[in-house]
Formats: C-alpha cells, structure tokens, sequence
C-alpha cells in the first residue's frame, strides 16, 4: 500500500456481500467510535444483495418498478441518509464506505461548510479516477455532476460519458463521513433499468469488465482502489484482505 508523508493510518476491511442494513449500522458504529478516538479512520469495502437506495433528495418517481415488479426481481428499496438520488446496490459492484474524520477530534462545529463537503467529493471522484487509470480505464468527471464517468474508447464498445461509478455521501455534526461510492464491475444491466440512475434522464451506466478485456479479479481492483484512496486521502493505508472478523459481535450481522 501507498504510505505517505502525514504518518495517518487508516483500515480498509474487506467484508464480503453484505445486506444494506446491517451495513448501515456498522457505519455508524464506527463513525460514534472515531468521533471519540477509539478506532481509526475506516474504508468499508463490500457487495450488497440487489438494492435500490433513496437519497435526501430522491425523487420516488425515478423508481420505474411496482412492488410486484420488485419481489419478482428480489430488489430492496431503501431510504438513506446520503446526499443524492435514487441509485443501485447489487452483486458484481465493489461499494466504498469511507468512514473518516473531516474536522479535529472532539469538533463541535456544526455541519461543516459547502467548500469542504463539495471538496471531498471531488476526492473521492479523484480516488476512483486513478484507481481506473490504474486499471487501464480512461475515466472523468463531468462538470455539474457527482461521479465518474468512462471516457469514450477507440472500439466504442463503452458509449461516451457512460457512468462506471456513483457517489453520495452525509458528513454529520461531528463532521465524521458515512455512506460513499459504489464503482461498476460486472453489474446487472437490467437491474438499472429499473431506475433513473441518480435521477439523470438518459444516463447510461457502464461496467468495468465492458472497459477492459478480460476478466478483472476482485483484487487487482481492491488493491487499486486501496492504493489511490490513500493517496488521495492522505493516509497509510492498512488493507486486511480477508473478510473483517469479528464485526458480527458487534451485534451488527444479518
């Protein structure tokens, strides 16, 4: 993993598939215990079963499915805390759940400003970028827009613009961060019509392995997406590859 010079550590845990939900409350588990220096900065990093999430400012007329069309297809609909949209969770999708502390221990600031939420936005962008560059992928940001996007290949076989990762994110009172990406490896296309994916009419999503030839093992991209985080971030990252252990005492298992 990348070490840099600032010497802060952060634990990225592999989880494996987990439901939503128990997700969640891990999440704000950990935020309670870095909010008073009991754990390190953590980036969650998992898969979930097949989920559409609600942001703050989702609209529930971007869900195109009814609740017939949606047992039919076992697809959970969640309402979150998140910035952002509607979007899909679901197998074949690494999601990112940095967990980090954006202002000093015991800051009791309030809510921190637009420049600060606006700018760890553009790194977690950043982070998924050179992770892709690593990859091979050429990918952007778009002007206006939250999340990273392929750009055009010479064979055409991704459209231009297409969308590979998604973004949304709550920084609370404490200014502790939760909820974060979710980047496209071999997603269910089908799944995403079900959708207006971030509330974008005429969206197209794209999958990693429809960018690059070849099957990309899990973690080529882990290790990536690690590596760029940390940089980006400026921490030294401590990567455990095998599944967290141990978490489920926590009480916070299925």
């Amino acid at each position: 993993m990348s070490v840099n010079t600032s010497g802060k550590k952060c634990e990225a845990w592999w989880l494996g598939r987990v439901a939503y939900h128990p997700a969640w409350r891990l999440q704000n588990w950990l935020a309670d215990q870095i909010a008073v220096g009991n754990q390190l900065p953590t980036l969650l990093l998992l898969e979930h079963p097949p989920t559409y999430t609600i942001g703050r400012m989702g609209k529930r007329d971007h869900l195109l499915l009814n609740d017939q069309q949606l047992a039919e297809r076992n697809l959970t609909v969640v309402e979150v805390d998140r910035g952002g949209d509607i979007t899909y969770h679901g197998p074949g999708q690494l999601v990112g759940y940095p967990i980090l502390p954006l202002a000093p221990l015991g800051w009791q600031g309030g809510f921190l400003g637009k420049a600060d939420f606006v700018g760890y936005l553009r790194r977690l962008e950043t982070c998924l970028i050179e992770a892709l560059s690593q990859l091979g992928v050429a990918a952007m940001r778009r002007d206006g827009l939250t999340g990273v996007w392929v750009v055009e290949n010479p064979e055409g076989e991704v459209p231009a613009y297409a969308k590979i990762a998604s973004i949304g994110v709550k920084i609370d009172s404490r200014g502790i961060t939760r909820h974060g990406f979710a980047l496209n490896l071999a997603t269910n296309m089908k799944d995403w019509e079900g959708i207006v994916p971030c509330g974008l009419e005429g969206v197209r999503m794209a999958n990693l392995a429809d960018c690059i030839a070849g099957v990309t093992h899990l973690m080529i991209v882990l290790d990536a997406v690690v590596e760029a985080f940390g940089r980006v971030m400026g921490y030294e990252m401590v990567f455990s590859r095998e599944p967290k252990t141990g978490w489920e005492r926590l009480g916070l298992s299925e």
